[in-house]
């Protein structure tokens, strides 16, 4: 059955303040496609754009979007909000050869991508007129299809916009009006800082979660026992490991000098509590341990239970 078209809720659009005549998508993933549902009560139409064939049939038969094309300029050439939902490199690709051509003027352009320096300065580069921002929403899980698409994903979760030089003020309040129609929560940081910070609490974490998972297995090579009792806490400490390898790429290669510099302040925390182990230095390793279990449950316990995922 077609996804019927229709013009946006009203009363869901005078709360919000978002709404849109044609809401393209280019990238129909778990990201894309969590999206596009979600906002579909917002707008008159929903358009995906897809390489993938079985993606865009999957889409359509689902209900995501109400068109799917493979071509690029035939889908964002009408809409009036664009959001790219595709991995960082690929973003990049398209803002630097053919994108800012397609589009119309006064086209809202947000993209979804995981490091933002490399992605703002491409943005700046597009022709006067299109209105674009760079955004992050802080959310994910290990799937990547538009199967698990899930329109509540970005629910209460921080979405990061970042401004540049195409990003007017009007640009911005439309912006922050599509985040919370997610029912995302809108923060404004400079790109700069957004990688910095995220280096730190996403990017470091999947590098960490896949030396773990590396050190097991050369173990298990010698015993495999440690697969059997594996429970959950290496389950999830190993979780971030599953992550799309392409994605997780292109994230690290556009934030190599934050990623590194944060490895090296781990090595070091490393270094000490491996010094404490090898002198059996019992006492002064659990004053070590015990302020950094109590940050962790005083997180745990205000912020990020509030921003815990499900």
């Amino acid at each position: 059955m077609a996804m019927e078209s229709r013009m946006p809720d009203a009363e869901s659009a005078v709360v919000t303040g978002f709404h849109c005549r044609q809401l393209t998508v280019v990238g129909l993933g778990l990201m894309g496609g969590s999206l596009a549902q979600a906002l579909g009560p917002y707008a008159g139409k929903v358009v995906g754009v897809e390489v993938d064939a079985s993606a865009r049939q999957l889409a359509l038969e689902r209900e995501i979007v109400h068109e799917a094309t493979g071509d690029l300029r035939e889908g964002v050439a009408d809409a009036d909000v664009v959001v790219l939902a595709a991995p960082v490199r690929s973003i990049i690709d398209m803002l630097e050869h053919r994108l800012g051509t397609y589009m119309r003027s006064n086209t809202l352009l947000l993209d979804l991508g995981s490091t933002k320096q490399s992605i703002n300065r491409a943005m700046r580069e597009l022709p006067i007129g299109i209105l674009a921002v760079g955004g992050h929403p802080m959310t994910g899980r290990e799937s990547s299809g538009a199967g698990d698409s899930d329109p509540d994903m970005f629910r209460n979760r921080p979405f990061v916009l970042c401004p540049n030089r195409r990003t007017t003020p009007s640009a911005l309040l439309r912006a922050r009006a599509l985040v919370q129609a997610l029912g995302a929560l809108p923060i404004e940081m400079d790109a700069e800082r957004h990688d910095r910070v995220v280096a730190a609490i996403s990017h470091l974490p999947y590098l960490l979660s896949t030396a773990l998972v590396a050190t097991v297995a050369n173990e298990g090579e010698n015993d495999e026992a440690v697969w059997d009792l594996a429970a959950g806490g290496f389950r999830d400490m190993s979780r971030l490991a599953g992550s799309d390898v392409r994605m997780m790429g292109d994230i690290l290669s556009t934030n190599t000098q934050a990623v590194a510099t944060l490895l090296a302040m781990f090595r070091m925390q490393l270094a000490q509590l491996e010094a404490m182990l090898i002198s059996r230095d019992d006492q002064r390793l659990t004053a070590t341990l015990r302020p950094i279990s109590e940050s962790r449950r005083e997180w745990t316990a205000g912020n990020g239970a509030r921003h815990a995922q499900p």
